[in-house]
């Protein structure tokens, strides 16, 4: 049984809880919260026996497994350096950090330590992305051309909200941007060249941004991210001699269809009854039990390489927080 615990219970916690149970050999042990009453009821509504009002008391727990990390952007770091130090292995919601100065500490203590450290990535374990890898590495659609995704949706405005608070790491780029940026990353890995552009809204964050990527062998990425309006979300990934299509919402996607120019289109399903954060949580539980300190899907080097092309699109299109 591998023992959980959660700090940061917001929004995402409670989906990734939801998942997390329905996994046979896992358990929710614990919750902490800056707000004592929050972590009561959160632990009270999914059976947990440990409920905190500070998140250093997680540290208490011996027996504890692992710790998802579902604060703020701006928090990821100090939360997940404040577990490392304790020596408590982590999942800490993407982005990993606010900037790969930050990534590249944390990444540091884990590996000194020999502490399991992984971003939850959680698209990365999607099956339909997993297939979609495999019929590109596979040659199913020849050489890749170009890889093409958005990720839009309206945004009720509230400048207070996580979403358009500059304070809290607001923005497209970084809370739904990243997604496009994954694919591009999982496909071409990294590009040679960077353009991104953003439109600031009245709060100063980006509510919109376009990102163009170029590659050595030529491929090219289409990106963008948008708080203003629902778009598509699809992912495309274009080869020479056919196309992937990851179906809406790429970055959660239950279906995709392989369209080979000269032959008929193959669809893959991948319906499940969960949001889909289990896969990501099965596959650290697998790590943990195999002793492994980084995921050998998404390791952490995957994860400042991802950071430090979010740093270069930010220097780009002028993506700016005070201090990181």
């Amino acid at each position: 049984m591998t023992r959980w615990g959660i700090l940061g219970p917001g929004r995402i916690a409670h989906k990734f809880v939801q998942d997390l149970l329905t996994l046979p050999d896992a358990q929710l042990y614990a919750v902490a919260s800056s707000d004592q009453q929050r972590a009561d009821e959160f632990a009270k509504e999914y059976n947990a026996p440990h409920a905190f009002g500070s998140y250093e008391d997680l540290l208490t727990l011996p027996d504890l497994d692992v710790v998802y990390v579902a604060t703020p952007h701006v928090k990821h770091h100090e939360h997940v350096m404040l577990l490392l130090k304790g020596g408590v292995a982590v999942l800490g919601e993407k982005p990993f950090a606010m900037n790969t100065e930050q990534v590249l500490e944390m990444v540091g203590m884990a590996r000194t330590k020999g502490i399991f450290l992984m971003e939850a990535l959680w698209s990365r374990f999607m099956p339909g992305i997993e297939k979609a890898l495999e019929l590109v590495q596979s040659g199913a659609i020849g050489k890749v051309v170009s890889v093409k995704a958005d990720f839009g949706f309206k945004a009720p405005f509230l400048p207070e909200n996580r979403l358009f608070n500059k304070e809290l790491g607001g923005g497209s780029l970084l809370d739904i941007g990243i997604y496009p940026l994954f694919l591009a990353y999982l496909i071409l890995v990294k590009p040679t060249t960077i353009k991104a552009s953003a439109n600031f809204g009245s709060t100063g964050v980006d509510e919109q941004c376009g990102i163009v990527l170029t590659y050595a062998d030529g491929q090219i990425a289409l990106l963008d991210s948008t708080l203003l309006a629902k778009t598509d979300c699809i992912g495309l990934i274009q080869g020479e001699t056919g196309q992937i299509r990851i179906h809406s919402r790429f970055h959660e996607t239950m279906g995709i269809t392989l369209i080979p120019d000269d032959q008929e289109p193959t669809s893959f399903d991948f319906t499940r009854t969960t949001h889909g954060y289990d896969y990501e949580a099965r596959h650290v539980m697998q790590c943990l039990a195999d002793g492994l300190i980084e995921s050998p899907v998404w390791s952490l080097n995957d994860s400042v390489n991802l950071m430090t092309l979010l740093d270069a699109i930010r220097a780009e299109a002028g993506i700016v927080y005070d201090g990181v």
